[in-house]
């Protein structure tokens, strides 16, 4: 494989001439790009100090960073990195790197190495930063700013003259680019050694920078919006979004989990042979942290036993109830009162009582969110629904706007919150006029129309671009003042207070490219997942996939006699993709896409190496494991998977 390194020191004799009249350097390193992972320490780094050393300077410190042309995170890395005794710093990558330090720091940064090419093609970024890697570098003359792409003629000997107010007159949206170099140097009291130099003569036989540059500023605002990161994949959201809501057929039996949300799992309440009601609590709260679990049909109760788990897919304790038919309702299925008449804590017990948990996947406990320890200012409902193929939250939106926002009042008033917000991605425009509608008259909640992109609907990317907030590491939502719900949830909350419904049911979509006959279902809790898979016509082919969830978090399913949880918001049929894994090649694209502005490519190489330290020094907790590293992967390696071995070997402190 051609090791594109894109960079490599300079000659020793151009380097002894650089330093001379230098001291006091801190040296930055970027880990060469585009080669495989097989190593951390690059030697430049260690050949450069050795060259400084022998003249005698004084290296104040050092940096090995990746990606240094990532300016976002770059700029992160090297807050309060370089001490204040630093007078001149010198980095070590190519040219994009080189620029980017330029424009961070207010000291003079010097290139230590020359861009290098593989067929006279260079690498880019998605940043302002550009390089031609013209092979004739002048970024040490000119303070870090490039005179051939940061002017638009390429002039390499000062202003032609044309400049007005600092802007080009070949294009007036352009900052004259030497004009930025002499501010620069004159900053930095260099000015006179640039006029100094003399005249240089450029080969234009070289390559050009404009092919990129183009492209670049196409993607370049769709690719920071709202967030940091993330992808578009292709969405499949016609398959199912048009179909409207109908109940699922009554089960003949069903098996209810007693682990289906975050925290311990209930304990059951009745015992074989026992009649239940529809609504009836089976199982009860095993702690804080944790949720009660109710019947979803009247029958009788056949099995308390360990049933196959959809998500872990081990064994796991539920309860078989087989159905009467009749639906009869539990006693305690009645209207709870309204709003107005309920405190926030009869709120918050109401919905502890009824196991409502948050329905967008994760499971959390909703009572638990609504009492806070800490002041809340937002309730944000989230109906993104950025997962492709899925539309549920979208048909529940049409459907039971009355509903949501109910249950969105309800939930402000629980944690005292004074606005809400509804987040919608613009690919439901149908959903935001209906609920712009609804909402207008309403002066505390606001609907926000985000531009989609995957994973917009995580609650930690959601708070990013509606609230402009940083959730910390390792924090909660809370900790912004910020609760973020699915908008089933908040269905379920108006269910509640209003039916005095429990949650047995819930809005689930049926697609996928091979799913037969795609739709959207109000489904039993413990229905089988096999049941409703025939229902729809079973899948086309053999090479199939079926997972619980979307294509990008979803929970494949090896075996399809599993039952549908409070948090199962979809049953996809895909295509069985095949990945052979080759050796990561350090092309950075999982960083480029990351939203937790993390490096995945370490998780992967040092959860091979049982290197759980490591992992855990790279801020793996804090992935959410959305899968944008996995499916931008040049090397198809399954990172998600190595990040959950690695999560789980740092929770038991190995």
């Amino acid at each position: 494989m051609e090791d594109y390194t894109k960079f490599k020191l300079k000659r020793k004799e151009e380097l002894d001439a650089v330093l001379a009249d230098k001291n006091d350097l801190f040296v930055v390193a970027c880990n060469k790009c585009f080669k495989e992972l097989d190593s951390f320490d690059e030697p430049e780094c260690g050949l450069f100090e050795e060259i400084a050393k022998e003249q005698g300077k004084n290296i104040v410190g050092s940096a090995q960073i990746d990606f240094l042309c990532n300016e976002p995170l770059t700029s992160k890395a090297f807050q309060d990195l370089i001490p204040q005794d630093a007078k001149n710093v010198f980095v070590i990558s190519c040219g994009l790197g080189i620029q980017t330090m330029a424009g961070l720091l207010d000291i003079p940064v010097y290139a230590g190495s020359d861009t290098v090419t593989v067929d006279g093609y260079h690498g880019m970024a998605l940043t302002t930063t550009l390089c031609e890697a013209c092979g004739q570098c002048y970024l040490n003359m000119t303070g870090g700013i490039c005179p051939v792409v940061d002017c638009s003629k390429s002039l390499l000997n000062g202003q032609c003259g044309g400049a007005k107010n600092g802007k080009c007159e070949v294009d007036k949206e352009m900052d004259c680019g030497w004009q930025l170099i002499y501010e620069r140097l004159e900053k930095q009291g260099r000015l006179q050694e640039l006029l100094d130099k003399p005249v240089e003569l450029r080969d234009y036989t070289k390559v050009n920078h404009k092919f990129v540059s183009e492209y670049v500023k196409s993607v370049r605002e769709e690719r920071y919006e709202g967030y940091y990161g993330g992808i578009h994949p292709t969405e499949f959201k016609e398959l199912s979004e048009h179909i409207g809501l109908v109940p699922f057929p009554d089960p003949v039996n069903v098996v209810i989990p007693m682990s289906q949300h975050a925290g311990a799992p209930a304990e059951p309440i009745v015992k074989v042979g026992d009649q239940v009601k529809m609504g009836q609590k089976i199982a009860q709260a095993a702690g804080v942290v944790s949720s009660a679990i109710h019947a979803s049909v009247s029958g009788t109760v056949v099995a308390v036993e360990p049933r196959r788990h959809p998500v872990s897919g081990l064994d796991s304790l539920a309860i078989v109830i087989q159905s009467d038919g009749k639906n009869t309702l539990d006693e305690s299925v009645k209207p709870a009162g309204d709003i107005d008449s309920l405190s926030a804590d009869e709120i918050i017990e109401i919905v502890r009582d009824k196991g409502i948990v948050g329905m967008g996947g994760a499971g959390f406990p909703t009572a638990v969110k609504l009492k806070s320890p800490k002041p809340i200012e937002l309730v944000l409902l989230n109906a993104c629904e950025c997962e492709p193929i899925l539309t549920a939250d979208h048909r529940v939106l049409l459907e039971y706007a009355d509903e949501v926002i109910y249950g969105l009042k309800a939930m402000m008033k629980a944690s005292g919150a004074p606005k809400g917000v509804i987040a919608i991605e613009d690919n439901k425009l149908d959903a935001v006029e209906l609920m712009q509608a609804k909402t207008a008259d309403i002066e505390n909640i606001e609907i926000v129309v985000a531009k989609t992109k995957y994973p917009q609907g995580a609650e930690k990317m959601l708070i990013k671009r509606v609230m402009g907030k940083q959730v910390p590491s390792g924090g909660l939502p809370m900790d912004v003042g910020a609760i973020v719900c699915n908008v089933s949830t908040a269905k379920a909350v108006s269910d509640a207070i209003q039916l005095g419904m429990p949650l047995v049911e819930r809005v689930v979509t049926v697609s996928g490219n091979r799913m037969n006959k795609p739709g959207n279902y109000l489904v039993k809790i413990g229905t089988s997942v096999k049941d409703i898979v025939n229902y729809c016509g079973d899948v086309k082919g053999d090479d199939v996939t079926v997972k619980i969830g979307g294509p990008m978090m979803g929970f494949a399913q090896a075996d399809l006699n599993v039952p549908m949880l409070k948090c199962s918001n979809g049953i996809i049929a895909v295509e069985t993709i095949v990945k052979e894994a080759v050796e990561c090649i350090k092309c950075g694209r999982c960083m480029d896409v990351c939203p937790m502005e993390l490096r995945p490519l370490y998780f992967t190489k040092f959860a091979l190496e049982e290197n759980w330290e490591g992992m855990k020094a790279q801020n793996t907790m804090d992935c959410i494991e959305c899968g944008c590293c996995e499916y931008i992967c040049s090397s198809k390696i399954p990172i998600v998977e190595r990040i959950k071995i690695g999560k789980t070997a740092i929770r038991e402190g190995k």
